[in-house]
């Protein structure tokens, strides 16, 4: 029986710290959209003091997620790993064939140079 309280116990425990985890996102939400509606503009870290910054990051992560969170700003595309990746090494590729051109393209050798 002690063992049934016991595992009780520990899921009300974590049932009120998810409550109290929610209650904490809720209320960093609800900085950024008062502040938004105070400043007419979607807020940025220099708006708060650092200890807010802090709270909002920990609750609703890196700043852009946490304006979307708010709902101040529109979600970012949800690209999967690989098609980032192509991305990332098509943007890459597109960039240093540029910088060839603009350096001029090296000189070929031929067979007699060493």
């Amino acid at each position: 029986m002690k063992h049934e309280e016991k595992r009780l116990s520990t899921a009300i425990t974590a049932d009120i710290s998810n409550m109290e985890q929610d209650e904490k996102k809720v209320r960093a939400i609800c900085m950024l959209k008062e502040k938004h509606e105070t400043l007419g503009r979607n807020p940025v870290r220099s708006d708060f003091k650092p200890e807010e910054v802090s709270f909002i990051k920990a609750k609703l992560g890196p700043w852009p997620r946490a304006l979307e969170a708010a709902g101040l700003k529109a979600p970012a595309k949800n690209l999967d790993a690989a098609e980032k990746s192509r991305q990332k090494r098509a943007k890459a590729k597109k960039r240093m064939r540029r910088l060839k051109n603009e350096q001029g393209a090296p000189e070929a050798k031929t067979s007699g140079e060493t």
